[in-house]
């Protein structure tokens, strides 16, 4: 395991109120299986509804993540389009036959002293199906999706100051936990401190685990007890998982 010193944590202690966390594949390993079969049904949808081959649909849907960070971005921006019945239509899996209660996940949320939420590109009906089925439900103090969001997803900046909003939270008081290092630098810009799971540091990530049960230590090591509240120790660095 090793470390790095990024000049903002050089500076001095930072006090943080809220960790933010992506859900999908950022709370569970990305071979579940749940997003591939979600991503199987974004295609199906784009196929039926545009009335293109799969080959199509699946090369405007790259098209579109690369253009817009999302399939939906892109069909709102360029096409007209039933946003409710797509919504509907993606997210119509069974979460349960993918995902399973996770205790250890449970108990590191809890290790966590700060307040809780998610930060999707999905619905938030789908989130709150996922963190019941991982048997986390009630840790989190809010869920904030895609409809919350006003259809503007991420990366897209507009996207992460609606979010702070709805936290009535200021960017340098939040940790952003995502599996997507895009997803991290507008957060990074704007002040939070970022952790990248399962990938390798870039621009915008300040730390990066292999687990997401490794955010627990990670923060444990980051927060110390002071007559400001919970706080950074003068000099803590950047980690690596591994």
């Amino acid at each position: 395991m090793g470390y790095t010193f990024p000049a903002r944590e050089q500076r001095g202690a930072m006090a943080f109120t809220h960790i933010v966390f992506d859900l999908d594949e950022t709370l569970y390993p990305r071979d579940a299986g749940l997003m591939q079969e979600i991503g199987r049904r974004i295609t199906l949808w784009v196929q039926q509804s545009l009335g293109l081959t799969a080959e199509e649909a699946n090369s405007l849907r790259r098209s579109y993540l690369r253009r817009y960070g999302t399939t939906l971005g892109g069909l709102i921006a360029e096409q007209q389009v039933d946003v409710d019945h797509y919504l509907a239509f993606v997210h119509d899996v069974p979460v349960e036959r993918y995902i399973q209660p996770h205790p250890a996940l449970a108990a590191m949320l809890d290790s966590l002293p700060l307040r809780k939420a998610i930060f999707t590109n999905a619905t938030s009906e789908h989130a709150r199906r996922v963190l019941r089925a991982l048997g986390v439900a009630d840790r989190f103090e809010q869920v904030v999706g895609i409809r919350e969001l006003d259809l503007c997803n991420k990366p897209d900046p507009k996207t992460y100051r609606r979010l702070l909003a709805l936290l009535d939270a200021r960017a340098e008081d939040c940790i952003l936990v995502e599996d997507r290092a895009v997803n991290l630098r507008p957060g990074k810009r704007m002040g939070m401190t970022t952790v990248l799971v399962d990938g390798v540091s870039e621009e915008g990530v300040d730390f990066v685990v292999e687990y997401v049960l490794e955010v627990g230590p990670l923060v444990t090591r980051l927060l110390g007890r002071g007559r400001y509240g919970w706080r950074l120790p003068p000099g803590l660095g950047g980690m690596r998982g591994g």
